[in-house]
């Protein structure tokens, strides 16, 4: 089966007395997965607002990671793919010998 699919992910930040949030949304087409994340920027560092961004960024694309593989997770089980004889060493990814 050959198929071509695009997902995107929007990332909206908000900063407000040294404390950054984000909200990333992964739109599937079919589904919408929502993370956030936050970065505080401690009193005895210099304000960089672009560490906080990136920081408050990666947390929330983080947490749509994590719901993502909860998703395929559930749906491996559902289609009877139960779980690998032995550990899963992470990450959970194809190798690039089979993707």
């Amino acid at each position: 089966m050959n198929r071509t699919m695009e997902w995107t992910v929007r990332v909206d930040l908000s900063e407000e007395d040294g404390t950054t949030k984000a909200e990333a949304v992964l739109d599937t087409g079919t589904a919408k997965l929502t993370g956030h994340g936050i970065a505080r920027c401690s009193p005895q560092d210099p304000d960089v607002p672009t560490i906080g961004d990136e920081l408050a960024a990666s947390r929330a694309m983080r947490d749509v990671a994590g719901q993502l593989m909860t998703v395929a997770d559930r749906a491996l089980g559902e289609a009877g793919a139960g779980p690998a004889d032995g550990p899963v060493p992470p990450p959970y990814a194809w190798s690039d010998a089979t993707a």
